[in-house]
């Protein structure tokens, strides 16, 4: 019998229902009943979903009209890294390759969170999920033709306008610790507590980036600009000595002393946006050409501030100049992102998310799911069992202790189309007018 205790931060709390934290190590997933949905009869009435749900809709639409076949799923395999399958409130699993470090497993646990969070709620699914880095199904790869059939439906971390894979969160919500990074939630409030740690006006005046310089010509290009002249501090990690050393320096609620913090892409997007925005300071966001689930809503100059990729050196010292001359301002920017994604990136919305997503997704399937013939049962009990250390650790703090007696939140309409291009046009508009001042060079004036 295998116990686990959960830290003081509890995942998830305020039901009237727990589960046992204890594990029977000899149970294999077909011994076990599946989750069921108990309902009180109190159930809370639910909240409106943040803004950035309605990309749902979005990423969804290139199939609104033909729906998803099984033979659409069965294409998507040649890229896949695993075939993921829900039927009755049960999880399958088939992999055709390895994906880096245990991303595939950490994301195949999160979603078995979901199903604790929510039991009995999720519909069958059939989906195929990529982990790279970089999104693969390619918008060219199918043409405008209305004639062509509808692109493969594939899951994965990060999208882009030339892409059509269906945004799903990232690996590293429930910790990643290969990298010693905590679960989310847990990381989140170590985050929000360093940020009271030092008042923003007594932080380094100057902008901050920590990181591996390898990852991406962005990062390479990045590496110039740390000098005193750019205002700038790099500090780039050795990946040897922290993997030797546990990432003991790596620490990322140590590292919020700066007025502005810097993000840049690696090979694609980087799970560290949201460690960034956390920190109260202004986020510098070097010109994004990726994104994950909740980044499309935000706006620069309310939650960043945006960084010409073309002339980074230059653009970053003129917006470190400007938050210096106008504290008030930077120090609000810096406050904004930091809220954005300590109140709009609870898990709760994480996993609500999740569930919207999967639902929408199923209600497109043309066919009912089936266990495929060499897919395997997962579930919480023998993810925890068959894992040691750090591993084991990070499972047992990231489970979901309770079903919530709440329903998910309310999703919101999807964008009209003339909504739609209205805030895509007022991104570019708000980034203009950054161009703007840094062309002119005159520190007085603000966007």
């Amino acid at each position: 019998m295998i116990t686990g205790s959960f830290p003081k931060k509890s995942i998830l709390l305020g039901t009237s229902q727990t589960y046992s934290s204890e594990f029977d190590c000899s149970r294999n997933c077909s011994d076990i009943s599946p989750l069921v949905n108990v309902s009180t009869g109190n159930n809370v009435p639910s909240e409106s979903c943040p803004e950035y749900f309605k990309w749902i809709h979005e990423d969804l639409r290139p199939w609104e009209v033909t729906g998803i076949t099984k033979e659409m799923i069965e294409k998507a395999k040649k890229k896949a890294h695993l075939n993921l399958v829900i039927v009755d409130g049960r999880v399958y699993i088939e992999k055709f390759k390895k994906a880096y470090h245990t991303r595939d497993a950490v994301t195949i646990w999160g979603i078995l969170q979901l199903l604790r969070m929510y039991p009995g709620k999720l519909p069958d699914v059939d989906l195929m999920f990529e982990c790279g880095d970089r999104p693969v199904i390619k918008k060219h790869d199918y043409g405008r033709s209305k004639a062509l059939k509808p692109p493969t439906p594939m899951f994965h971390y990060s999208g882009d306008d030339s892409s059509f894979d269906i945004v799903f969160p990232d690996w590293s919500f429930w910790g990643w610790p290969e990298l010693n990074i905590l679960p989310w939630e847990i990381l989140k409030e170590d985050l929000e507590e360093a940020n009271s740690r030092i008042k923003w006006s007594d932080r380094e005046p100057y902008a901050y980036w920590k990181g591996n310089p390898r990852l991406g010509l962005a990062r390479r290009d990045l590496v110039k600009c740390n000098a005193s002249d750019w205002n700038t501090r790099i500090d780039k990690v050795d990946w040897g000595h922290e993997t030797k050393h546990g990432f003991k320096t790596a620490d990322l609620a140590s590292q919020c002393t700066h007025r502005y913090k810097i993000y840049v892409e690696g090979v694609s997007w980087s799970v560290s946006e949201k460690y960034i925005l956390a920190c109260d300071s202004m986020s510098l966001i070097i010109n994004p050409r990726y994104y994950d689930f909740f980044t499309r809503s935000l706006l620069p100059t309310i939650h960043y501030w945006p960084i010409n990729e073309q002339s980074k050196c230059e653009s970053i010292k003129f917006a470190v100049e400007w938050g210096n001359k106008h504290m008030n301002k930077a120090q609000e920017i810096g406050k904004a992102g930091s809220k954005y994604v300590q109140e709009q990136l609870i898990m709760k919305y994480v996993y609500d998310y999740m569930f919207h997503l999967l639902n929408e997704y199923s209600k497109l399937l043309k066919y009912k799911p089936s266990v495929p013939l060499r897919a395997i049962e997962v579930c919480s009990e023998t993810m925890v069992c068959s894992v040691e250390g750090s591993m084991k650790k990070f499972r047992i703090h990231s489970m979901v202790k309770d079903p919530v007696n709440s329903s998910p939140c309310t999703m919101p309409s999807p964008y009209y189309p003339a909504e739609l291009e209205d805030f895509l046009g007022r991104k570019q508009n708000l980034t203009q007018q950054v161009r703007t001042l840094e062309e002119s060079g005159n520190l007085e004036l603000q966007p």
